[in-house]
């Protein structure tokens, strides 16, 4: 009788139990299967070069980015590059007296042009290289060149002096439009008849971006070394952009991505973002956003 009457009582308590985490994230393969962590880091790891494809704007992938740093740091015991998009060729110099303690923040933010969300979303990274003493490599062209190129094509380049053309990919360079991301902007941008060659020559400014990117980090991987770069989603999904590039130039690297992506829901990948890379990070549509 004690028993019965307790049972109420056990039901009442079972039914407040603490309901399920909400989950920031969750990982899954090309294929769409969800996967961990631990599974992820190790095929990290073991790779020559590995693109992390974020959200500009996703404090979640940028929380990420830097723990994947510091857990690559120490699985490959120190041999660590880090590549930037968010970096551009010519402040290179400003980066490394950064990286190594001869330059403040003061100065480095003044001189540099860090991105607008630098403060939260890639100085902690900096200042990591600054702690373990691994190299930051900025990678990108200067936006003041894409920018005369998306206004008047590759040639718009051909006049610059060449200690300018050193921050770039070597010139003339070969832009592929059959590229599936370029002819995924051609149509974004509608590139018919009326609008193909203004279309043309924002293709021509991406890529010279990617081309840039892969030029030099490229050269910036030593031989054992593991390079991790950071970049724009649309840069790396689909192994296109930056790794056509890179293929060309270096088709013997062993390579891995990671996109990151938004859904409303965190149960399962949407078909849609399947195959954009080797893992799938997939954070919430409504989460905060840096800016």
């Amino acid at each position: 009788m004690t028993r019965l009457k307790f049972l109420p009582f056990l039901l009442l308590l079972l039914s407040f139990r603490p309901a399920d985490d909400k989950p920031a994230y969750r990982l899954f393969t090309a294929a769409g299967k969800p996967t961990g962590y631990d599974k992820m880091l190790r095929e990290l790891a073991a790779a020559d070069v590995v693109f992390f494809g974020e959200q500009h704007n996703d404090p979640i992938g940028h929380w990420l980015e830097l723990q994947v740093a510091k857990d690559l740091l120490r699985l490959r015991q120190g041999q660590l590059v880090v590549g930037l998009e968010m970096f551009e060729r010519d402040v290179q110099p400003l980066v490394d007296q950064y990286a190594t303690g001869e330059l403040d923040d003061k100065a480095f933010e003044e001189q540099s042009r860090p991105w607008p969300n630098y403060t939260t979303d890639y100085k902690p990274l900096l200042l990591l290289a600054r702690q373990q003493k691994f190299r930051v490599v900025g990678t990108n062209a200067p936006r003041r060149y894409a920018s005369q190129v998306a206004k008047g094509s590759l040639s718009a380049l051909e006049t610059l002096p060449p200690a300018e053309k050193a921050w770039l990919v070597p010139l003339p360079m070969t832009v592929d439009y059959e590229l599936p991301g370029y002819k995924n902007m051609a149509k974004m941008f509608g590139g018919d008849a009326a609008h193909a060659a203004g279309v043309q020559n924002i293709i021509q400014a991406q890529a010279l971006k990617d081309a840039t990117m892969a030029h030099f980090l490229n050269q910036a991987r030593p031989d054992g070394h593991l390079l991790l770069h950071l970049n724009g989603s649309y840069h790396s999904d689909n192994h296109d952009g930056i790794l056509a590039y890179l293929r060309q130039l270096n088709p013997k690297l062993k390579v891995r991505t990671i996109s990151t992506v938004l859904q409303e829901q965190l149960v399962k990948l949407e078909k849609e973002h399947e195959q954009k890379a080797n893992f799938v990070l997939v954070v919430p549509q409504d989460m905060t956003k840096t800016y």
